[in-house]
């Protein structure tokens, strides 16, 4: 029997026993990661999953079930089983649910991918972790950590509306960090960011990350910011770098376009969101600078595929153009409900999860400068780079977030190292000022995204640059 016989045979038996649309997932996949501390392997975990998840809709209850085998027999039950549940469901009153239409028929998508990082050899990869820690290490960290991770998928989607789509991602990343110990404080200095650089991409992505290169720097960065003086506090000009750009996409405004959020659906972790549906077009969310798209077609960025878990295909749309907020990540039932002809946003984290509304590549289109350009530019401020914290309220609205390191900026020059930088804001007031933005983009993978109860964790990717905002707060304690 193969995967595809065992999701049709789950559909069709959901189908028979009431289901008005049904869908099943079968999903194979391997991970493997490692860590490594101070020039020793510490860690290497490496484990397989395969099984069938099945979404059955009744009336206007959906119904979930999943199993760890994929005989024709476990498939039919599983898919009668998901039917019982959305039967269940449906006795709650609720809004009808409809969903939007969304091309079907035979497809098949691999994500581009040059060397295969299941066929790495451990002893190289091993090898990796080792000398970039050992290096950062010699060069004065008192700690040194590195990591990599790898995951292999394979998807095998069929629905009652005619789907037949098979997957097949590999993702992988990597990072080392370096960390120095003063009086009652520790000090850290990451590359390529606070937990490493991720795609959805074969080997060569870990290849071009320069690990071992870039150790000795970050070692002696962590160092120096021991005796740096603190970030000041007050209202200043604030120019993010590219990664912490990322976060703060990722933060204020990708959970706060999920649609699920905004209709009161979710409220899970990330919390709902202070968006209205009824400003949809109108809502000013920053200045003409912003403009966010969610395309997970960019080739090797981590929230990239050919297929969401519901079968629509990849496709690119503007979240905010000029400024305004024009559209939302969305599912087919969200979609239908908010009145939007456009889904594609809908992704579970293995087969015995029930598919979400997910970020995949929610990011910044390039702007007209440089960096150099933008610290030029600025007469007095502090330049922000690398994640530390992050904090949020369940609205998505006010946050404040920490970063590694910081640096003055005086008379457009980059002046002195500064500690424990720190800024706050309100997101669409943020956003507002926001008033240069860089050419220089980078998609930054983000591989821990968590959502839902049961938890979920999800693979998001965000193109973003360095950034220039006015009159933005700083230096927060406590």
């Amino acid at each position: 029997m193969t995967e595809f016989d065992a999701a049709c045979a789950a559909v069709q038996a959901a189908l028979d026993a009431g289901a008005r649309y049904a869908d099943a997932r079968v999903m194979i996949r391997r991970t493997e990661s490692m860590t490594a501390r101070d020039g020793d392997v510490e860690a290497l975990t490496s484990d397989e999953s395969a099984g069938l998840g099945v979404r059955a809709l009744v009336g206007s209850g959906w119904g979930f079930y999943a199993v760890p085998d994929l005989t024709d027999s476990a498939a039919r039950a599983a898919g009668r089983r998901a039917t019982q549940i959305a039967t269940a469901s449906s006795r709650v009153p609720g809004p009808p649910i409809d969903l939007v239409p969304t091309g079907a028929g035979e497809a098949s998508w691999a994500s581009p991918c040059e060397v295969d990082p299941l066929s790495v050899p451990l002893s190289t990869k091993g090898d990796l972790l080792v000398e970039a820690t050992r290096v950062a290490k010699d060069a004065g960290a008192d700690m040194a950590e590195g990591i990599y991770q790898v995951w292999d998928t394979r998807k095998w989607f069929a629905s009652s509306d005619g789907h037949r789509i098979d997957q097949h991602l590999r993702e992988c990343g990597a990072g080392v960090t370096a960390s120095a110990f003063g009086d009652g404080e520790i000090q850290r200095r990451s590359w390529p960011s606070h937990r490493g650089q991720y795609g959805t991409s074969g080997w060569e992505l870990v290849d071009e990350l320069a690990l071992v290169e870039n150790a000795p720097r970050m070692a002696e960065e962590a160092r120096a910011l021991l005796t740096a003086p603190l970030c000041p506090a007050g209202e200043t000009t604030l120019v993010l770098g590219g990664e912490q750009m990322a976060l703060q996409i990722h933060e204020s405004v990708g959970h706060a376009i999920e649609l699920d959020r905004i209709l009161g659906w979710e409220a899970a972790f990330a919390g709902t969101s202070w968006l209205d549906l009824d400003q949809l077009g109108t809502l000013r969310y920053g200045s003409e600078l912003m403009n966010i798209t969610i395309d997970p077609t960019i080739p090797g960025a981590l929230g990239s595929f050919g297929y969401d878990d519901e079968g629509t295909p990849a496709a690119k749309r503007d979240a905010v153009r000029d400024g305004r907020w024009v559209g939302v990540l969305a599912g087919r039932d969200s979609a239908a409900m908010a009145g939007l002809d456009y889904a594609g946003s809908v992704r579970s984290d293995g087969w015995s999860r029930l598919p979400m509304v997910r970020m995949t590549n929610v990011g910044l289109e390039p702007g007209p400068h440089t960096l150099d350009e933008i610290i030029a530019a600025t007469d007095d401020g502090v330049f922000m780079d690398i994640n530390r914290s992050w904090s949020i309220d369940d609205r998505r609205l006010n946050f404040q977030f920490g970063c590694e390191i910081g640096w003055e900026i005086k008379n457009g020059k980059r002046g002195r190292m500064l500690r424990n930088p720190t800024y706050t804001g309100i997101g669409p007031r943020f956003w507002q000022s926001m008033d240069m933005l860089s050419s220089e983009t980078v998609s930054w993978g983000t591989p821990n995204c968590g959502k839902g109860q049961p938890g979920q964790v999800g693979h998001t990717g965000h193109p973003a640059a360095p950034a220039r905002f006015t009159n933005v707060r700083v230096g927060v304690r406590g």
